[in-house]
């Protein structure tokens, strides 16, 4: 009888090295609000649909992830932390792992049209934080989405699409050296060493930055007394001249 959720917590164990225990699992708001899930989408699909939405916003409540109870979701899902919202199309396969801050969003909500207008998650798919899963498409199996990547187009399976600076910028893995990163972006220096120690080159570079700023702090402080001189100190007028 209890074999399936064993099964399951011990999924989530071998993703997240935290929990020092089951018991300890069992209060993750990623597994209540997939439990209270399973209970909305079984309304939902016996069509007691107001019975659903109670249960959706009461999970909502108490977790902050905002799962629609028509969501369809495999087995072992595992959504790290919370503040996670998936649409009422959305599609998720098995073995997925979702991060903190991600949207499984629909194309234009106000439209008011129905349909398939959520994305498809195959298994094995891990999406980082704050990334930004838009519109009808499918992520391929085993791919990885990076944190705040703002993915719209399909995504083949086993790809590594990163989303790079302000801009989110989709790249394939292979067009890009730096490891997959599910907490945040990657930059093109990383400021620590593989021992976590401050690079050298960083901190050099970010002395040098300082000096450069406080040089230009000093010519502007020095352009701006010049200019605020009074006139009685400035330099007399030639012999001969008038006011």
């Amino acid at each position: 009888m209890f074999e399936p959720l064993i099964t399951y917590l011990d999924s989530v164990r071998a993703r997240d090295p935290a929990p020092r225990s089951r018991w300890e699992i069992l209060l993750y708001p990623g597994v209540l609000a997939l439990g209270m899930h399973r209970i909305a989408h079984w309304l939902f699909d016996a069509k007691l649909y107001f019975l659903a939405r109670f249960v959706n916003h009461f999970s909502r409540l108490l977790t902050a992830i905002d799962i629609h109870p028509g969501a369809q979701i495999g087995k072992n899902l595992f959504i790290d932390h919370g503040f996670t919202v998936i649409g009422e199309t959305a599609e998720i396969g098995d073995n997925v792992t979702i991060y903190q801050c991600v949207t499984l969003g629909g194309t234009n909500p106000t439209n008011g049209k129905g349909g398939k207008r959520h994305p498809t998650l195959a298994d094995n798919v891990i999406i980082g934080s704050g990334a930004q899963i838009i519109g009808p498409i499918v992520v391929g199996e085993r791919a990885r989405i990076g944190a705040n990547a703002v993915v719209t187009e399909d995504v083949p399976g086993g790809a590594t699409m990163i989303g790079l600076k302000a801009r989110s910028t989709l790249v394939p893995a292979e067009e890009w050296i730096k490891e997959f990163i599910p907490y945040g972006t990657p930059c093109d220096d990383p400021p620590c060493d593989d021992e976590g120690r401050p690079r050298r080159d960083c901190v050099e570079k970010l002395e040098a930055e300082i000096a450069g700023l406080r040089d230009e702090m000093a010519a502007m402080k020095a352009l701006l007394a010049e200019r605020s001189t009074p006139v009685e100190a400035q330099a007399p007028l030639k012999s001969g001249t008038t006011d």
